[in-house]
């Protein structure tokens, strides 16, 4: 399946030739390091590992500079592995082989994995939805709060605890976060930069992971039949 790892360099506006305003992200894509290849015969499966965007040995491990050293690279900051369908597909790859942005090249929809802004600690109201309590006379100075949570108290077989999946107070965002089926604008393979329609997960810099789509709707999976 053809993939890179990124990243998100941000957002901006595409003018098409009949003069359309499309908002897109632009996504630093590659170029990446095949660092290792496995088979069925050697590691149960088959997959290709790739590394992203180079960094001073000093900010890495001993672990990491050896392994990616067999590839004959420098040690990488991400790594991510793209399982293949069988051993003759990833025996096409080799250690050391760079993918660019080229290797999206007739791929119309895409796939975007990422890691999405952390929001911090948030109430109930903000994570949930919750629409808080009654604004009229004779509610305390608690108006966001989730009110009862005592029906919950009990939950058989774990005790007086509230019962798992509660909807409560707690941290919101920094989480995987995957994008689907999203439209590639246009791909600069000399600059590596791809162009995809509307937002993506997580901020400006964040690493993302861009596949082909695999699941596709019925209108775009006709527009990809045909590309």
């Amino acid at each position: 399946m053809p993939a890179i790892i990124g990243k998100k360099i941000g957002m901006t506006r595409y003018f098409t030739a009949d003069g359309k305003n499309i908002p897109v992200t632009v996504i630093q894509a590659g170029p990446c390091v095949v660092t290792q290849v496995k088979t069925s015969e050697t590691d149960g499966y088959a997959a290709v590992q790739l590394g992203f965007e180079e960094l001073a040995a000093r900010n890495s491990s001993m672990p990491v500079i050896g392994h990616d050293a067999k590839a004959g690279s420098d040690p990488l900051r991400v790594h991510r592995e793209v399982r293949c369908a069988s051993d003759d597909e990833a025996k096409g790859f080799e250690l050391g082989q760079r993918i660019d942005a080229s290797c999206l090249d007739g791929i119309k929809f895409v796939d975007v994995i990422g890691t999405s802004k952390g929001k911090g600690f948030t109430g109930t109201m903000v994570r949930w939805n919750f629409k808080g309590l009654c604004a009229s006379h004779g509610t305390e100075r608690k108006h966001r709060s989730p009110g009862s949570i005592g029906s919950h108290g009990t939950d058989r077989g774990h005790g007086a605890k509230i019962k798992k999946g509660k909807k409560m107070a707690g941290h919101v965002g920094d989480e995987r976060v995957t994008v689907r089926c999203l439209d590639v604008v246009s791909i600069d393979a000399a600059k590596n930069l791809i162009l995809v329609k509307g937002a993506v997960p997580g901020a400006s810099n964040g690493y993302l992971f861009i596949r082909a789509s695999n699941r596709l709707y019925k209108r775009k999976a006709r527009i990809q039949a045909s590309a």
